[in-house]
């Protein structure tokens, strides 16, 4: 959804239907759930505020089972117009919530897909006490288990010969 800054109404712009977007995301097993985002002006300015929620299917990282990941994104974003010449704007580490628009337009589907995209779980897990996959075999030692012995750490072969040492 491209929004035309110049069109934008004196009180603003609130979106509250997620098919009021389309589909914002290039992949199409993403799917937006819910949306809430209001968009008004501040001079030239332009400040984005509100929330996505979106499922995203990820993949665990331990086990490697598929599973669907429910996303809230927060967003709140100042939007400015983009300068003529790329170094006549130095943005400092406060300046993390600011972004460029360009030739009087915004993009809402792009903020989505970006903010949805930061929201994502770094390491994705189907359940927080998942067992993972047998270093040794590849079974899912979630759903059976697994009769191979778990191999001595090589990092530990050090201790190890020193406790043998000690026994003898």
């Amino acid at each position: 959804m491209i929004i035309r800054i110049s069109d934008l109404p004196g009180e603003g712009l609130t979106i509250d239907e997620a098919a009021a977007l389309g589909s914002p995301f290039e992949d199409p097993s993403w799917r937006l759930d819910g949306v809430h985002l209001r968009v008004a002006r501040d001079g030239a300015d332009v400040v984005v505020e509100g929330q996505v929620e979106a499922t995203i299917p990820q993949v665990c990282s331990r086990c490697l089972e598929s599973l669907p990941v429910q996303v809230r994104a927060p967003i709140d974003l100042r939007f400015l117009p983009r300068p003529a010449i790329a170094d006549t704007i130095e943005l400092s580490s406060d300046d993390f919530e600011t972004d460029f628009y360009a030739d009087d337009q915004l993009d809402l589907g792009a903020l989505v897909r970006t903010e949805t995209t930061l929201a994502l779980p770094m390491k994705a897990l189907c359940q927080p006490g998942c067992r993972g996959l047998c270093p040794r075999c590849g079974a899912n030692r979630n759903l059976e288990a697994c009769a191979c012995a778990n191999p001595p750490d090589p990092r530990l072969a050090g201790l190890r010969a020193l406790a043998d040492r000690r026994e003898h």
